[in-house]
């Protein structure tokens, strides 16, 4: 069968994309942009790549007319304010365009919905559900709570708030209950359901067989991790400090804390769980998630993350329209070094930032971190999802991958950080050379204000940082 798989770069798509091939279809994996899409070599005779933007009806010619299938799994808590508007416009060209296809069934992942009074995260994931179900084709809607499973951005929130802190004072939503569900069995769900006609037409919540507490997961963690931690709940905290707290703590970005926060004041527990039964699918505890998932970080398996989605960081951006690095009305740092050990060096560049740094002056690098920090941006805290691979729409700490080829020595990262202009970091090894090139393209006086009261710091960072590289 051919499938439209959307969302194919995301954290879902990116792991529901093998199953599907597994499972003998050919894929359409549909993206906003190619340049952020590199899908395992092994795949590539059984897929192909499209560039669609559901917020653009034009681009959706290049839809197939011929698919059996498809999946929505696009989600959005983006820098927009109007984001519910956004996500049913996007539906609604979904709906249209799908329609005239030969699509016989439409699989949504959705969130678990079970209170009259929804976030307003939620109660658009509602109205994109709606708006999908009156498209000519059988639809099912799959809704799931806290997904566990590497990457993940509710699990890093919890390893992030265990690992970090003794003891927490913490919000009373802490007490909230939900279902949380190991991201292999939402893999398993959402290609067991697809062509099952007992699921045509219906909704479903899945979740693991565990009700607990946000405060029951974290004590849940740290007996895994064999940590001691404390829990002091206050009833005083309010959205705004639950937000800021989580994202002064936690790696998540504070659009996204601000959803989360809004959302778990709601209890996500399952209501009609018939699927388990269905499907012959019965899913994992929360204990032995946390512990297959570790074990998948342990051993450097982690497949996709909430961090290389653009959501993570604080610009919209498709990243090839910023790969061509411009030079005119930008200032320019450009250093070379020759190479002792070829292999070495890439091995190095390769490895930049997150557990690993920035190999001189770290320091500096997390006080630049702090400062993007305090000023609402991403600061350090992503990290990376990998130690030594590197695919363009990565996050590297505050930088995004705009390009990375590891035969051809060539790295390009985009700032991410708040800036009053654009910054790219490059790196290129060319013979036996290594050229390492920092340009910022200033917006206004104050973009010039600030290339000037950095340049000192610049100097020192950037020299040290390319003879570290190329020792």
């Amino acid at each position: 069968m051919k499938i439209l798989l959307t969302g194919a770069n995301g954290y879902i798509g990116k792991r529901l994309l093998p199953d599907l091939v597994k499972d003998g279809h050919h894929v359409v994996c549909c993206v906003r942009d190619k340049n952020r899409f590199s899908p395992p070599a092994s795949l590539l005779n059984s897929i192909e790549i499209i560039e669609a933007d559901f917020l653009n009806k034009t681009s959706l010619k290049s839809i197939p007319h011929d698919i059996d299938g498809a999946y929505y799994l696009m989600h959005s808590m983006s820098t927009s304010s109007e984001y519910e508007k956004l996500e049913l416009r996007s539906a609604k060209n979904f709906k249209h365009i799908i329609s005239q296809t030969k699509a016989t069934h439409v699989i949504y992942l959705s969130g678990i919905i079970n209170e009259d009074k929804l976030s307003k995260h939620l109660s658009s994931r509602k109205a994109v559900e709606d708006e999908l179900a009156k498209g000519g084709y059988h639809f099912t809607t799959l809704r799931a709570g806290i997904i566990i499973g590497s990457g993940s951005a509710s699990f890093e929130i919890i390893r992030d708030l265990v690992e970090k802190l003794p003891v927490m004072i913490t919000p009373k939503w802490l007490n909230t209950k939900c279902q949380p569900i190991a991201v292999r069995d939402v893999i398993s769900f959402l290609s067991a359901t697809l062509f099952k006609k007992a699921t045509y037409g219906k909704s479903f919540d899945i979740g693991g067989p565990d009700i607990i507490s946000y405060k029951e997961m974290l004590l849940g963690f740290a007996k895994v991790r064999g940590l001691k931690r404390k829990i002091f709940i206050v009833p005083v905290m309010t959205p705004k400090l639950s937000s800021y707290w989580l994202y002064f703590v936690t790696s998540t970005s504070y659009k996204l804390a601000t959803a989360l926060v809004s959302s778990m004041k709601v209890e996500v527990i399952c209501r009609n769980n018939d699927l388990d039964k269905v499907l012959k699918i019965f899913p994992i505890g929360y204990e032995e998630a946390l512990q297959k998932t570790l074990l998948k970080i342990e051993e450097q398996q982690i497949i996709s993350s909430w961090k290389d989605s653009l959501i993570s960081g604080t610009l919209d951006l498709k990243l090839s329209d910023f790969i061509n690095v411009p030079t005119h009305g930008c200032f320019i740092d450009k250093r070379s070094k020759t190479i002792h050990n070829h292999d070495a060096t890439l091995n190095r560049i390769w490895r930049i930032g997150g557990d690993t740094g920035w190999y001189f002056a770290n320091w500096l690098w997390k006080v630049r971190g702090f400062i993007d920090q305090i000023y609402g941006g991403v600061g350090l805290r992503r990290g990376r999802s990998h130690t030594t691979k590197l695919s363009a729409g990565d996050a590297v700490d505050f930088w995004r991958v705009l390009f990375a080829n590891k035969e051809e020595g060539h790295l390009l990262l985009f700032a991410e950080m708040k800036l009053p202009g654009e910054a790219w970091l490059e790196f290129k090894m060319i013979d036996d050379t290594l050229w390492q090139t920092a340009t910022f393209r200033p917006k206004g006086l104050s973009g010039r204000i600030y290339w000037y009261a950095v340049y000192p710091f610049h100097g020192i960072i950037f020299n040290g940082l390319i003879n570290k590289l190329a020792k």
